[in-house]
């Protein structure tokens, strides 16, 4: 099973689901706003779907890409809760090394 904030995590990702934030749009408008291959922005889109964060719809010979809302919604609250648990290791190793670098009452003047 693929790790939704790994899968957005890679910058050509993050950028296309900034892209679809402003609303639906075809892989062809897409793959405009990249240097890779159309094929190339085709491949991160179909992670984004597979992990749930995007939505696709055909018509015709074209593939419309939205935000899933429920997908980010899950991916925001992934996202808080590795936020809210670095942060409470980086303060216990703040304190830490505060305390370790306290002077004994031996080293004190």
């Amino acid at each position: 099973m693929l790790d939704p904030l790994e899968v957005a995590a890679e910058p050509n990702r993050r950028r296309l689901l900034h892209m679809l934030a402003a609303g639906e749009r075809t892989v062809t408008e897409l793959a405009a706003e990249f240097t890779v291959s159309r094929s190339a922005v085709s491949q991160h889109l179909l992670l984004l779907e597979e992990v749930g964060l995007v939505t696709a719809r055909k018509e015709g010979r074209n593939r419309f890409y939205r935000l899933d809302t429920l997908g980010m919604r899950n991916l925001r609250i992934l996202f808080e809760q590795f936020w809210t648990a670095e942060l409470d290791m980086l303060l216990d190793d703040a304190r830490n090394f505060t305390t370790d670098r306290l002077p004994t009452s031996e080293e004190s003047p």
